[in-house]
């Protein structure tokens, strides 16, 4: 890939994996910025399955609305050295520079981010092999995560009986997170939610549209980027395996 994709002139980035690392939303350490994220790594000290010592850790800001009197939340990302160390030199043995390592929920909010309507927040779930993600943005800011423990293998596989008992547990889950952000988060409005799913996308879209509180509709990733060189990227299900991918890809370089 190196060679024949020139990687070495790129700015490049890699994805952990669920169960690579671990996300959590604490309440901000009253610190000076510049100290946030060692307090951070300090916060997590009884969360982690392993001894914080060892961890990579980092944290994003959830923007404050100033009026709620509520603390201020971040969220923290942490793996282990090893995982971290592992992947770096996977990069290095092939001579890839390695620009940032990256998780989902911020890959997935760099795609949303091209679809928020002015001043108006959006949901976002894509349900891809390894599960469902949700996620809540306004003004291109991350707010709130949910992960969805249905993949889009378990509903391709299913019977229709099954299938549609997944669909209510993916909406009662949904607007559950709905009704859990409009409370904390009341300044933001919510226009829609987008979905993306490599499997039955239509058949879940027409379950959740009559279902939830907001607009549903699919995400179409033509209607914000042109991929000329991938035409299969054009088929719904193929943008749902590789959302995460071309979000992580949106990173603004180093």
């Amino acid at each position: 890939l190196r060679k024949g994709l020139g990687l070495q002139k790129r700015h490049c980035t890699t994805l952990l994996e669920a169960g690579e690392y671990q996300w959590q939303q604490v309440e901000a350490p009253d610190v000076p910025t510049e100290e946030t994220k060692d307090a951070t790594r300090w916060k997590l000290k009884d969360l982690l399955s392993y001894p914080v010592e060892t961890a990579t850790v980092d944290v994003l800001d959830i923007p404050a609305d100033g009026t709620t009197g509520r603390p201020k939340s971040l969220f923290a990302v942490s793996a282990e050295n090893a995982v971290v160390g592992g992947r770096m030199a996977d990069f290095a043995t092939a001579g890839v520079p390695l620009d940032a390592i990256d998780v989902p929920e911020a890959a997935q909010r760099n795609v949303a981010a091209r679809f928020e309507d002015e001043n108006r927040g959006l949901a976002l779930l894509v349900i891809n092999e390894g599960g469902g993600l949700l996620t809540f943005t306004h003004k291109g800011n991350l707010y709130a995560t949910r992960r969805i423990e249905i993949g889009s293998g378990q509903l391709a596989e299913a019977s229709q009986e099954r299938r549609e008992q997944m669909f209510e547990r993916i909406g009662l889950e949904l607007q559950r997170s709905i009704d859990n952000f409009d409370r904390q988060y009341g300044f933001i409005p919510l226009t829609r939610l987008l979905v993306a799913s490599a499997a039955v996308l239509e058949g879940l879209i027409d379950y959740l549209a009559p279902n939830l509180s907001i607009p549903v509709a699919a995400l179409d990733l033509a209607a914000v980027a042109d991929f000329p060189e991938v035409p299969e990227l054009a088929q719904a299900a193929r943008q749902a395996q590789c959302l995460h991918a071309i979000g992580a890809a949106l990173r603004p370089a180093a």
